[in-house]
């Protein structure tokens, strides 16, 4: 009973180790900005995952693109889009809690 579930976590390591190597899975270069620099960083890979969702959209409307690829950049505009906006959230509500300290 414990053999198979050692083997399954054996191969899920494996595995995420494996993809660790691959392009874009390598840590941010520090650029020492600190916490600034990586906002700064990561709203600038919103914006470009945007731009990459309009230009395959627009090829698939020229008839050089297919469905899948529009659909599959459609979704990671929107996923990276609802992770904005949750991070904005999250530090509006910072914001407001320390606010709301007393003196």
């Amino acid at each position: 009973m414990v053999a198979p579930v050692i083997a399954s976590a054996t191969a899920a390591y494996a595995s995420a180790a494996a993809k660790a190597d691959q392009p874009g899975m390598e840590a941010p270069a520090a650029d020492g900005a600190g916490f600034a620099g990586m906002l700064k960083s990561a709203l600038g890979d919103v914006a470009e995952t945007a731009r990459a969702g309009e230009k395959i959209s627009m090829a698939a409307v020229a008839g050089k693109a297919s469905m899948t690829d529009v659909v599959n950049a459609v979704n990671n505009a929107d996923v990276t889009l609802q992770a904005v906006m949750a991070i904005r959230d999250r530090m509006v509500s910072a914001y407001q809690d320390i606010l709301r300290m007393p003196m």
